[in-house]
């Protein structure tokens, strides 16, 4: 009889982002990855995909595409494709700060067509900053946020709201909310008044973005539940 290890599904989970150890959020994530996996009995092979090298590598063979918070990116085109091959191969993304960052620009560039979208960190010029500074920064923040119901983010929570951490000083610009969330990206999560804290694909079996970072929570022991969904859904694709 093989022993519960064994008989577990094996889950090869890829991190778009240039790894720092200074950064917070680096340190929680594998944490909160791993926390992730015991609650829903798998094992997780987590790799790293440095941007400067994300050219070289195949996607092909990840159960699940996390882009991760510390942008600006080394390499913004590479942190874009990965994002584009998740949301194309219907692949489970989670994207979180940073990720969230980008994972809306390429929604502008590459659904909606807005080739001049860009991210005012990278481009203070930018013609069309779908990613601005935000009205006041949020560095160390923990800040309520609300989620709507019925979105997989609400779901996750099981909760119409939730407090969770920040360290961001860009989001999506509000001259731009109404064109690039008006389907099949969704608002998913706000704050209490009302500016966008999350973002999800209607058309895909899981694809969510945050401003906020859930993985945070795995530094005081608590499993994030946004992260625990993402992991189910690599889960799912795989069994499917």
């Amino acid at each position: 009889m093989k022993d519960s290890y064994q008989s577990r599904r094996s889950l090869r989970i890829g991190l778009v982002g240039d790894h720092d150890a200074s950064i917070t959020a680096h340190r929680a994530i594998p944490r909160a990855l791993e926390q992730a996996a015991l609650a829903s009995d798998v094992t997780l092979d987590v790799i790293w995909l440095p941007t400067e090298t994300l050219a070289e590598e195949s996607l092909d063979g990840f159960n699940g595409l996390w882009c991760v918070p510390g942008s600006p990116y080394r390499d913004t085109e590479n942190a874009l494709r990965a994002i584009t091959h998740a949301r194309e191969q219907r692949l489970p993304f989670l994207g979180t700060c940073g990720g969230f960052q980008h994972a809306v620009l390429e929604h502008a560039r590459n659904v909606l067509g807005w080739q001049d979208a860009d991210h005012a960190e990278s481009f203070p010029e930018a013609t069309r900053p779908v990613i601005s500074p935000l009205a006041c920064a949020l560095r160390e923040t923990l800040e309520l946020v609300v989620l709507k119901a019925g979105t997989r983010v609400a779901n996750a929570y099981n909760a119409p709201y939730a407090f969770e951490g920040y360290f961001c000083g860009y989001g999506l610009n509000p001259e731009y909310r109404a064109q690039l969330t008006d389907g099949p990206l969704r608002v998913a999560a706000t704050d209490s008044s009302g500016t966008v804290r999350a973002v999800e694909l209607d058309d895909h079996p899981f694809f969510v973005a945050t401003l906020f970072q859930p993985e945070r929570a795995a530094l005081i022991g608590r499993t994030p539940p946004l992260v625990s969904a993402f992991i189910d859904a690599c889960a799912s694709r795989v069994a499917a």
